[in-house]
C-alpha cells in the first residue's frame, strides 16, 4: 500500500529536492504540494496524508500555524524541515518529533523517512497526537517573537538574524533591514514587524523607522518632542514628534546615556 504524502514549503527548488530525494521510496506518492500556509491547511485537511513534511519557516504563517488549525482526529506522520532555529530543533528532540536540518543530504533525508515509515505500521493513536500539541504549546510559550527574516536571492533561499538588523525603515508594503554594511528588503508591512519584533529589542521612533536599541551609537533630544538616533552603522534618524512618550518611557527603561 503506498504512502500518500504531502510536501509543504515556500520554496520550489525544496519541494523538488524532497521529491528527488523521494525517487528512491516507490513506495510513497506525493499527493499535493503546497507552497504557504493557507495551501497547506486545504490540501492536508482535503487529502489527510500519511506523512507530511512541513517547513517551518514561511512568509507569513510558519509550520506551527499549519499544525495549530488542523482539524483531523488522526494526524499524518510529520517530518519537519527548518534552516536554523536552536529552540524549535530542542523543542522536537523533546517532543520525540523528526526534523531535518536544511540542507540535508540523501543519507539524512532517507533516516528520517525509514523511522516514518516504522511509525505508519504501529497504529497511532492520540499519543502521537499529544507530542505534537506539547510541541506547538512550547513553541508558543518562547514568545514567539521573530528572530530570523528569510530572504530570497535568485531563488534561493537566506536568512539574515534579527539581532544583525540596526533598523528598519518602511517601503510600502515591504521594509528595508539595515545592517552594519548592507541592505535587505523584506515582504512585510511596519506594523507587521513592530508587533513581531522583541518589544524590549527594537522601538519604534517614527511611522517609517524601528531601532535596535543594541546599534544606537548616541540619541539627543531636539526641539519640538523630537529626538536624533545615530546608529552604529552611521545612519542619522530622526523620530516623530508623537512618539515621545514611547521613546522617553523606552529610554528609561533600556538606555543608559
Amino acid at each position: 500500500m503506498n504512502i500518500k504524502a504531502v510536501i509543504v514549503d515556500d520554496e520550489f527548488l525544496a519541494r523538488q529536492r524532497i521529491l528527488k530525494l523521494l525517487e528512491v521510496h516507490d513506495d510513497i506518492e506525493v499527493v499535493a504540494e503546497a507552497k504557504n500556509a493557507e495551501q497547506a491547511i486545504d490540501v492536508i485537511q482535503e487529502r489527510e496524508p500519511d506523512l507530511l513534511f512541513l517547513d517551518i519557516q514561511m512568509p507569513g504563517q510558519d509550520g506551527f500555524y499549519v499544525l495549530r488549525k488542523l482539524n483531523l482526529k488522526r494526524l499524518p506522520i510529520i517530518i519537519f524541515t527548518t534552516a536554523y532555529d536552536q529552540f524549535a530543533l530542542d523543542a522536537f528532540q523533546v517532543n520525540a518529533l523528526d526534523y531535518l536540518l536544511k540542507p540535508f543530504e540523501q543519507e539524512r533525508f532517507d533516516e528520517s523517512v525509514i523511522r516514518a515509515k516504522d511509525q505508519l505500521k504501529l497504529e497511532r493513536t492520540s499519543v502521537y497526537n499529544k507530542h505534537v500539541q506539547n510541541l506547538i504549546d512550547s513553541v508558543a510559550q518562547h514568545d514567539e517573537v521573530l528572530k530570523t527574516f528569510k530572504l530570497k536571492d535568485k531563488g534561493r533561499a537566506f536568512y539574515v538574524k534579527v539581532d544583525d538588523v540596526q533598523f528598519l525603515e518602511a517601503a510600502g508594503n515591504y521594509v528595508v533591514l539595515h545592517t552594519s554594511d548592507q541592505q535587505y528588503v523584506y515582504r512585510a508591512t511596519m506594523n507587521q514587524m513592530e508587533n513581531s519584533l522583541d518589544k524590549e529589542e527594537f522601538l519604534r521612533i517614527h511611522r517609517s523607522f524601528l531601532v535596535n536599541r543594541r546599534f544606537v551609537k548616541s540619541y539627543q533630544y531636539l526641539t519640538g518632542n523630537e529626538f536624533s538616533f545615530t546608529m552604529k552603522n552611521g545612519k542619522d534618524l530622526r523620530s516623530a514628534k508623537s512618539q515621545k512618550p514611547l521613546i522617553t518611557q523606552f529610554m528609561d527603561l533600556y538606555f543608559t546615556k
